[in-house]
């Protein structure tokens, strides 16, 4: 009982008001308002470019990986990386509006008065194969990859002594579990393949005793060391942050710590960071971030989406095979991505024993397939003129600001722009990208007349159409508004990917 009324105090004392901030900022400053002061605050950070690197990347990997493995489980439609927030953070009267009570019940069924803390030498990453994992990686078509050094249970797969200081005992993956540092391990396998390496970090640890006693001593003396300590040991291409929602990006001191990453860290010149640094969401920050979602409208600011290849990130033993998408909804995800002029960061969750389920592995080898013929119409690409050319009939709403950003509630249902469409919906017959002089149209659908019409492109006596994978030039005409391309004939089985073909307009605007 005592614990529940510590941990419900917590978090209650956790939950600044909007209206709290802005009093707080106002008393700093005397003289902004709270938008205003943003303004100032991050306008060196938000004029610095996202490094090319990254916005040619594309393709990314996020995992998912800590002592939440060991009871892997959540309610479908919830993350298992949230087990030990949604087992003790809310009475069970609070916890069934979230759904809370379900991993109550499980937990008191399968492991009784067992604590949290008390998975952690079950966390054992025994199979755990650092090599294997950044072959796989590699061999997705990925270009980085982001591992979690650090979720919002404070754990860390570094052996990091703030850590375990702050929560009274071993807390970190050499102290505790696998006695391994995951992220030397796994970042020095990655960069040894030529992908690039980056870091998950929570800002916020739920229930770490120093967080409970000041807010500013946990940010001194356990968030900034460990943020440094990650920084300079391991020297991460993307640091990915999260859990900052809790507070204002002024008690975070974000502004503070990223100035020091862009001017004098060893990564100053090539490290990506994104824009959960406090109340600032798309709004400031490095690349701009959306979860389970459509993505944004347009490349106007750099963006990514993530989601994994199940709803969860973490791994979660009562997903079924419904609910992973398959390698074709995840291809026409990353093309229609892409064609935004996004990102695509795709989460794997591996058990606790260290393996990253087949299933997930079977989706990344076929989406490397798929790019080995098609990577020319993603990789280094900038958005076309528009992304995507609709047929006709009615518009689904997917093409309007409010369609976009996180749909974790809403839906995103990519087969249904595309190949499953509602009665008299219109479809996307086409999604664009291009660089170097060269436009590339992908094809979600293969027309049955074996000929396509692409609005809006200028062709010239230089214009060459291929389809990528198939080494002869189409035929094509110019016809009202754009071109008709005559598609190849193949044998059934042998077109260049089994899905989404892409065609290549060199020489066209």
């Amino acid at each position: 009982m005592r614990l529940s009324i510590v941990l419900m105090s917590a978090l209650m004392s956790a939950c600044l008001s909007a209206a709290d901030v802005k009093k707080d900022n106002n008393q700093q400053t005397g003289k902004y308002s709270d938008n205003e002061l943003a303004v100032k605050d991050w306008a060196k950070l938000d004029a610095r470019p996202v490094p090319k690197w990254w916005q040619d990347a594309k393709f990314g990997i996020f995992i998912h990986w800590g002592v939440y493995a060991v009871p892997s489980y959540a309610p479908k439609g919830m993350y298992s990386e949230w087990y030990w927030h949604n087992k003790d953070a809310f009475p069970v009267a609070a916890k069934k509006q979230f759904r809370h009570d379900k991993t109550v019940a499980f937990h008191e069924e399968h492991y009784g008065d067992k604590t949290y803390q008390e998975f952690a030498p079950e966390f054992t990453a025994d199979l755990f194969d650092a090599e294997h994992w950044a072959n796989m990686f590699k061999a997705s078509g990925a270009k980085y990859v982001v591992l979690t050094s650090k979720h919002h249970d404070g754990y860390t797969l570094w052996p990091n002594k703030e850590a375990s200081e702050s929560f009274g005992y071993p807390w970190n993956s050499m102290e505790v579990g696998p006695k391994r540092d995951i992220v030397g391990e796994l970042t020095d396998a990655v960069n040894a393949t030529g992908v690039r390496m980056g870091l998950y970090y929570s800002l916020w640890d739920w229930f770490n005793p120093v967080w409970e006693k000041s807010r500013d001593e946990y940010v001194d003396k356990v968030m900034l060391p460990q943020m440094y300590e990650l920084v300079n040991k391991y020297e991460p291409a993307v640091l990915f942050t999260d859990g900052d929602w809790i507070m204002h990006y002024s008690k975070w001191r974000s502004v503070e710590f990223l100035d020091w990453l862009v001017d004098e860290s060893p990564v100053k010149d090539d490290v990506v960071f994104n824009d959960r640094w406090g109340k600032v969401r798309k709004n400031h920050g490095g690349y701009y971030t959306t979860e389970y979602g459509a993505g944004l409208s347009d490349g106007s600011r750099p963006w990514e989406e993530n989601r994994g290849v199940g709803f969860s990130f973490g791994f979660n033993r009562v997903e079924t095979l419904e609910d992973y998408s398959s390698s074709k909804q995840l291809i026409f995800m990353l093309v229609d991505i892409v064609s935004r002029g996004g990102n695509f960061l795709l989460d794997v969750g591996p058990t606790a024993d260290g393996r990253i389920p087949v299933i997930m592995e079977d989706r990344l080898i076929e989406i490397g397939k798929w790019m080995d013929v098609n990577g020319e119409a993603i990789y280094d690409t900038r958005p076309w003129i528009k992304d995507t050319q609709w047929s006709e009939g009615k518009n689904p709403g997917f093409s309007d600001e409010e369609s976009f950003g996180d749909r974790r509630h809403g839906g995103y249902d990519v087969f249904e722009l595309t190949i499953n469409p509602k009665p008299g919906n219109a479809v996307k017959e086409l999604y664009f990208s291009q660089k170097e002089g060269n436009v590339y149209g992908i094809m979600p659908a293969w027309p049955e007349s074996g000929k396509i019409v692409v609005d809006d492109l200028q062709v010239s006596d230089k214009t060459v159409i291929t389809m990528l994978g198939h080494d002869k030039p189409l035929a094509y005409k110019k016809v009202k508004g754009g071109v008709e391309v005559t598609l190849p004939t193949f044998v059934p089985g042998r077109a260049p990917s089994l899905y989404m073909w892409a065609l290549k307009f060199a020489n066209a605007k």
